[in-house]
């Protein structure tokens, strides 16, 4: 068993190091390259305020280097009996350059390691998602400009209601998208804030530069208060969360629109032969097994904030091991979520639509509405027209006038997809993740 970074004298048992490690080596592997990142700027900061010589620095930072290479290829392990990824590149340093190796920890603890861990990991995956929801917001304006005039029917109590179309119908998920950026966005900048230098939750007697490391990582401010910065951990998993949620019940909605509309009751969209899957016994069986579990994967990720609320909710001020199980969670769910986008817009931009739809006669009451509003532009009193249109109805009278014409903002015939378009590139713009990227690359460099 190796020895923990805060083993003095008596060795834990191997029972309660399992019990207490869990599955904490495994979930670590995500944050390595970011443990890496935290370290070569906090011991930057710490060569400036005389910590660090410029020649250990210098021998330190090429060293993290290397770590940082092998943790981007996925060759970065952690190895048996070590406890943690902040353990295991303190090991790694001390193993190659000696008692230097040591110093890198000055100023700081576990604590606001996985923090900062946390947080440059977060970023990196929002920026990936963001990514992926403009994508699919791509595809769904596309194919809701393709179709802005096939008409198809709209459902209330799934029964058919009123006319709608396949522009309304692609356009109004690309709509739903837009507010889940804003919302990610909204996680964004709550995660973009750096929380090293908070130490074990109560600051340190070091001189630490803590605006020097928030320059160096490219965040936009800190987390002032140290002891918020801790609090921080847990609400800021919690959040995102939430803004994943969101995406994921836009997703699921999606998806199940989709699984039903495909079915042969329905027959308005047919899906890609390549991503459907068949039956072991009926021959003609095309599934949506993609659509199915994106359903699934997507009602997961929705219990995900309040599993989070739940591990995290009823802890005092300071750091719990609790936290610790929010990993476990939390980190894998974004390859969940990923996953679930690109397959998403790929299948949308292979989609194809039914436009003759409404050659079949059970649809034709959909147009009542149509018929009543005319009667009551001809100046019939509208509850007049109601009960007239009903009753015609009633007795196999009623003919639908199927040439429709509506002209109200975001309606059939005015789909505003120029203005939602705006409104997506709007909080696109806002992530700002330039910033970022160059203060990356300028501390790897």
């Amino acid at each position: 068993m190796a020895d923990k970074l805060w083993t003095k004298n008596v060795q834990m048992t191997e029972e309660i190091e399992k019990f207490t490690v869990g599955r904490d080596r495994e979930m670590d592997l995500y944050l390595a390259k970011y443990d890496v990142l935290g370290s070569m700027a906090h011991i930057t900061m710490l060569q400036s305020i005389d910590l660090l010589t410029a020649d250990e620095l210098n021998i330190l930072l090429k060293e993290l280097k290397a770590i940082y290479a092998q943790a981007e290829k996925g060759e970065f392990v952690i190895e048996e009996g070590v406890e943690d990824v902040h353990s295991q590149v303190e090991m790694m340093l001390t193993r190659k350059l000696g008692d230097v190796g040591k110093k890198i920890h000055s100023g700081r603890s576990r604590n606001d390691q996985v923090l900062v861990d946390l947080k440059l990991f977060i970023r990196d995956q929002i920026k990936d998602l963001a990514g992926l929801v403009k994508n699919l917001f791509d595809e769904l304006i596309q194919k809701s400009n393709e179709y802005k005039d096939i008409l198809m029917p709209g459902y209330t109590h799934l029964q058919v209601a009123m006319p709608s179309s396949f522009g309304l119908w692609f356009g109004a998920y690309a709509e739903g998208l837009v507010d889940d950026m804003q919302y990610l966005q909204a996680a964004w900048k709550i995660t973009n804030r750096n929380p090293l230098g908070s130490a074990a939750g109560y600051g340190s007697s070091f001189p630490l530069n803590r605006q020097m490391t928030t320059d160096l990582l490219g965040f936009d401010s800190m987390d002032y208060n140290v002891v918020y910065a801790q609090m921080g951990r847990g609400k800021t998993e919690r959040n995102v969360a939430f803004s994943m949620a969101s995406i994921a019940g836009t997703l699921a909605k999606l998806a199940f629109d989709a699984c039903m509309f495909n079915s042969q009751n329905f027959a308005f969209v047919k899906l890609p032969a390549d991503c459907t899957t068949g039956s072991s016994i009926m021959p003609h069986k095309k599934n949506p097994d993609v659509f199915e579990l994106t359903r699934a994967k997507c009602n997961k990720l929705q219990s995900l904030p309040v599993t989070i609320t739940m591990i995290m909710n009823n802890l005092p001020v300071g750091y719990f091991r609790d936290l610790q199980i929010i990993k476990e969670v939390f980190l894998p769910a974004f390859d969940d979520l990923k996953d679930c986008l690109q397959m998403a817009a790929y299948i949308i931009n292979k989609m194809k639509v039914n436009e003759n739809i409404l050659d079949n006669p059970i649809y034709d009451p959909m147009f009542s509405v149509e018929e009543v509003n005319r009667l009551a532009r001809e100046g019939m009193p509208f509850r007049d027209a109601y009960k007239k249109v009903g009753l015609d109805i009633e007795a196999g009278n009623f003919t639908p006038d199927k040439d429709i014409h509506h002209t109200h903002e975001g309606s059939i015939g005015n789909l505003c997809n120029d203005r939602i378009q705006a409104l997506m590139d709007e909080a696109v713009a806002g992530f700002k993740f330039e910033k970022m990227e160059k203060a990356v690359a300028e501390l790897l460099k």
